[in-house]
């Protein structure tokens, strides 16, 4: 349970967060707070306002219309990104919704579907409404949905709560749709990520780990180059690690010798050639492959 932030508080949390921020007129005490409670607030709704113009949206969601009288929500996003706070109080955003549905929200576990219209969702939810036609084609701009993520974690951030203190309204109350175009678990994702990161945190600036390169290089070589580079780093550190090159070196040639042996071992088969015929032959052969080793795999300094 938590008591709904102050206006101060929350444009403060916005600005902190990187959002640029609009205060629309009497914002501050425009609210239905004499139709009943706010609070405890309990999480975030987003929605989608099924419009189209910045000017006249922000003029909608402040001053309602004849059948629901505003606000309709406490900020506007837009498509460009900027937030317009319209009000501060009760408003009517959400609706009647699901009590199992606030009850996951307040233990931040999975939501169950959304199957009665029995809670006052304007009492316990944040409201958002989001420039948007609604159709799935009027597109979402990155601008617009950093915005959505960054002014839900402003909040969830106040609060210490986490991205599952998130919801759409289509999540809330039955046969609604909004917000269409961007699903709620791709949002909260986002929302997890900048929760984990201090306020206006910018995810442009991190550099991404350089992409593997392919190396023309022998094998041989690449372990060589892997075993300087390892105790190089070691002896900063006044360590020491094994000869991985030189274990490397020495396997590589028995198992060249060892090959050159069995390649004239299998050669003499039948020919009557006495033992030390053999033996002879089998030296010359491994003596000749590992010459090969040396040449073509040079010891480290």
């Amino acid at each position: 349970m938590a008591a709904p932030m102050s206006a101060a508080v929350v444009l403060a949390a916005l600005r902190a967060e990187g959002l640029r921020v609009v205060e629309v007129a009497d914002w501050r005490t425009h609210n239905r707070n004499h139709k009943g409670a706010w609070g405890p607030v309990n999480g975030v709704m987003i929605h989608h306002t099924v419009t189209r113009g910045t000017a006249h949206t922000v003029a909608l969601c402040r001053d309602g219309h004849s059948d629901l009288p505003g606000p309709l929500c406490h900020g506007v996003i837009a498509k460009d990104g900027t937030v317009y706070l319209v009000g501060w109080g009760r408003a009517n955003h959400a609706g009647l919704g699901d009590d199992d549905v606030l009850q996951a929200v307040l233990d931040e576990k999975p939501l169950p579907a959304d199957n009665e219209a029995n809670t006052d969702g304007n009492r316990h939810f944040y409201g958002f409404e989001c420039e948007n036609l609604g159709d799935g084609e009027d597109p979402w701009p990155e601008a617009q949905l950093e915005a959505i993520e960054r002014a839900a974690a402003a909040i969830c951030r106040h609060h210490g709560w986490d991205d599952r203190s998130v919801i759409g309204h289509l999540e809330w109350q039955p046969g609604k749709v909004d917000p269409r175009g961007f699903t709620m678990p791709s949002m909260r994702a986002r929302i997890h990520d900048r929760l984990a990161h201090p306020p206006n945190w910018d995810p442009s600036s991190v550099t991404p780990n350089p992409p593997d390169q392919e190396i023309d290089m022998d094998p041989i070589d690449v372990w060589k180059y892997r075993s300087q580079s390892a105790k190089a780093a070691a002896a900063k550190q006044g360590k020491t690690i094994p000869d991985a090159y030189g274990y490397l070196v020495a396997t590589h040639t028995a198992t060249v010798a060892n090959a050159a042996a069995i390649k004239t071992l299998a050669g003499l088969v039948g020919k009557g050639v006495d033992t030390a015929a053999v033996v002879a032959a089998v030296e010359r052969a491994i003596e000749a492959a590992v010459i090969d080793v040396n040449i073509t795999t040079t010891p480290e300094a």
